[in-house]
Order: C-alpha cells, then sequence, then structure tokens
C-alpha cells in the first residue's frame, strides 16, 4: 500500500470511530460507581515464591469446607464453586498448604502457602490445586519458601504430601519485582 493509500485508510478509520462513538450509549452524567464496603473487599495474604513473598487473594473453591475455612481465616466470603473441581488438571497450577510446623497465616494456622508459578511462567494458572502438606512426626521444622525446598525436605523424608486437592481460585496480586 503507498503512502497515499495509508493516509485514505487512517482517515476513513478514524470517520468510523468517530461514528461508532456519536451512537454508542452514553453513561449518565449523574451515575455515580457503586459503593464498596470495606466488609466487602478481599483482604491480601502472604505467601511465598521462589524463597520471596508473593500477595495473593482466594475468591472461589471446589470444595464446600475449603471455602468456609477460607472464609472464616479471612473475614471475607469465599464462594463454593462445585464446578471448579471439574478443571482439568492440566489448566491447574500447585498451592502447598500446611497443617503443621511453625505457626503462622496459612488456613490450618501454620507456615504461608508456598506456590509453584507467579504471572509470567509457562504454567502459571490462579486456578490452584491444594498440596496438604505435613511434616512428619520428629522432622526438624522450619519455614520453607520454595517448592525446591519442599521437594528437598520431602526426599528426605521430613514431608508427607498429600494428592492434589480442591481448587481454590487465588489470583496473584504481587510477586518478586512485579504487581497488578
Amino acid at each position: 500500500m503507498n503512502g497515499k493509500g495509508i493516509a485514505v485508510s487512517a482517515m476513513l478509520a478514524a470517520v468510523l470511530l468517530f461514528i461508532i462513538s456519536a451512537y454508542a450509549p452514553a453513561m449518565p452524567e449523574d451515575m455515580q460507581p457503586a459503593p464498596v464496603r470495606s466488609d466487602d473487599l478481599v483482604p491480601p495474604v502472604q505467601g511465598f515464591y521462589k524463597g520471596e513473598a508473593i500477595y495473593f487473594i482466594h475468591t472461589e473453591a471446589s470444595d464446600a469446607q475449603v471455602a468456609d475455612m477460607l472464609t472464616k481465616m479471612m473475614g471475607a466470603k469465599v464462594l463454593f464453586v462445585p464446578r471448579l473441581a471439574q478443571v482439568p488438571e492440566s489448566v491447574l497450577a500447585d498451592v502447598y498448604v500446611f497443617t503443621n510446623g511453625l505457626r503462622g497465616n496459612g488456613p490450618f494456622g501454620f507456615q504461608a502457602d508456598i506456590f509453584d508459578s507467579a504471572p509470567g511462567d509457562e504454567g502459571y494458572s490462579p486456578l490452584r490445586s491444594v498440596r496438604v502438606t505435613s511434616w512428619k512426626e520428629g522432622a526438624p521444622t522450619r519455614e520453607l519458601r520454595s517448592v525446591e525446598e519442599i521437594k528437598e525436605s520431602e526426599s528426605k523424608g521430613e514431608l508427607i504430601l498429600q494428592p492434589r486437592g480442591a481448587v481454590v481460585n487465588m489470583p496473584m496480586l504481587t510477586w518478586p519485582e512485579e504487581q497488578r
């Protein structure tokens, strides 16, 4: 296309955009955004990814008990969405949740959750399969901050990892060097 053709195309696109915008319904001038109460907001939770602190939220869970536990933990409603259990495993990422060990802000009252991926990673998904993680009796407990540390502790016989469980929608708000 020559310079004249590009100019004509650009002019036609501008005219079309003007016509479309002229007929688009306008927002009433007196319309205000819906009020949001502070108790409607989903509070962020700290977790870990590759040794670094991240922040995320819980919004929905495939299991009613998990949704109830997270609602009680956070004070904001986590919705029970049974269809999340039908999401194919290939679409899920993992989150490791501790049932014992060091006290912390995890859903069972122990250390923070550990994520296996973050936005930008090939395997990232906000839909997480919960991997219930427990320290074996007599194992030296400590704070873990990465999947690599979990795998190493498991290989030493210190941890028990349950198979993938409930699916929870846990979008990240901040992750190493990035944020929404």
